[in-house]
């Protein structure tokens, strides 16, 4: 996902804006309904941190199962840089996500988004309507907040996704608001989730 998502912002970079924004906007929304349906029956598809845990939060995934599951995000985040970074040397940020305005704007964006994005996969992947079209689901609710507020704050929705190209690029500074803002939002999406089944599970 890291490859082929910041791959697509590098080589909008280099080729003078060949890929536009909104090409790189679908790239990770396709990319993300590819690995859903390529991994969804292997590992759940887990491609974000903060998804996992946002699923152990609901105590809807295997505790032993967290730390091994993120490390893996996290080392595959950053390998996906180092290989761009060996392919495009001329990047500088290799797609990282940077904040246009304040660091307060991006994280309260960026809270948002997850939020929004992790009460979608609770409702489709984790719940009982939907399922088969989760993959579908979700990379649209990816592509279509990276279209309107990419430009803003970057649309990372992923910790991972925004560490790999940091760690790699060495431009950490603005990493914090990508790391926690999404943790927290992808969290905060856990009571409104229970919130919204108790009236299924009451009858």
């Amino acid at each position: 996902m890291v490859f082929c998502g910041t791959g697509a912002i590098v080589i909008n970079s280099v080729s003078n804006g060949a890929v536009s924004h909104v090409g790189v906007a679908i790239t990770f929304g396709l990319v993300v309904t590819a690995m859903i349906y390529a991994f969804g029956k292997v590992s759940g598809a887990h491609i974000n941190p903060a998804v996992t845990l946002a699923f152990w939060l609901n105590k809807s995934f295997d505790q032993s199962l967290v730390l091994p599951y993120v490390l893996s995000q996290l080392s595959g985040a950053v390998a996906a840089s180092v290989v761009l970074r060996l392919l495009f040397p001329e990047a500088i940020t290799l797609g990282e996500t940077l904040p246009s305005g304040s660091n307060l704007q991006s994280f309260i964006l960026e809270m948002i988004l997850s939020f929004i994005l992790m009460l979608v996969i609770f409702q489709t992947a984790a719940g009982s309507k939907e399922t088969a079209l989760a993959g579908l689901i979700i990379g649209f609710v990816v592509l279509f907040e990276a279209m309107f507020a990419g430009p803003i704050c970057g649309a990372s929705m992923n910790p991972a996704r925004s560490l790999g190209p940091a760690i790699v690029s060495g431009n950490i500074q603005s990493l914090w608001v990508y790391l926690i803002a999404t943790t927290m939002g992808m969290s905060l999406a856990v009571p409104i989730y229970r919130i919204l089944r108790a009236p299924a599970n009451s009858n």
